[in-house]
């Protein structure tokens, strides 16, 4: 099976990619390589620069390789970026998907998988989260997660495309980036191996949920071969 990959260069992307080669499925990889980085490209897969913006170039690259299965990961991820910069966010994650989504209608894509987020949920009312928690995003990045999920759902209806939206929580793992704002685990780790004190903010009482990227790599795989789950680990769909 061909699978595409958009942010496939990225800190999920590139464990995604990894394990669907090594499951011997045919991998293309696209990322404007703002966050990821060349040498997490699988070399058994094929690597194309673009960004999710350019819907021309889109278009060559599904109409040459006309793949199966889309898994969507490009995306702007700084919350804090989302706020100073709410046009940027939206023309990234928004704007981009809607591109991506034109060519899966354009060249029969029979599936899309979309990474959403919990910042989806905003504050939590009830923990744990469930699929019947309130949506009410409190950041601009989580409305421009949110967003992509209805446009998703509509074209779904309008062009048969069938799909999964995970809402990721913190994931954290191989090649995860210890300078982001999320990626606390990771910051931990470089701070403790280069002999500095991580910050902890509060009390350190505070709760979070993680979830280990291979985990969410075995979840996008299993959807990729098996078709439709209802849950897999703990992840919403």
């Amino acid at each position: 099976m061909k699978v595409l990959i958009t942010g496939g260069a990225g800190f999920i992307g590139s464990n995604v990619a990894d394990l669907l080669v090594k499951e011997d499925h045919e991998v293309v990889i696209v990322d404007n390589l703002s966050r990821g980085k060349i040498e997490h490209v699988n070399k058994n897969a094929r690597f194309y620069k673009c960004d999710i913006r350019d819907a021309h170039k889109l278009f060559i690259i599904f109409a040459k390789e006309q793949p199966e299965v889309v898994i969507h990961n490009a995306a702007q991820i700084d919350v804090q970026m989302s706020m100073r910069k709410p046009a940027l966010d939206a023309d990234i994650n928004i704007k981009g998907t809607v591109n991506i989504l034109e060519c899966c209608r354009e060249f029969k894509v029979r599936k899309i998988i979309y990474p959403s987020s919990a910042a989806v949920y905003g504050n939590p009312m009830y923990l744990p989260i469930d699929e019947n928690h309130q949506v009410k995003p409190i950041s601009f990045y989580g409305v421009s997660k949110q967003v992509p999920e209805h446009y998703i759902k509509a074209y779904a209806q309008l062009y048969n495309i069938k799909y999964t939206i995970f809402r990721y929580t913190n994931v954290y793992g191989i090649r995860q980036d210890p300078k982001g704002e999320g990626g606390v685990v990771s910051v931990f780790i470089y701070k403790f191996l280069n002999n500095q004190c991580p910050i902890i903010f509060g009390d350190g009482n505070q709760t979070r949920d993680f979830i280990y990227v291979n985990d969410v790599a075995k979840a996008n795989v299993l959807l990729d071969v098996f078709g439709d789950l209802v849950r897999y680990n703990g992840l919403m769909m």
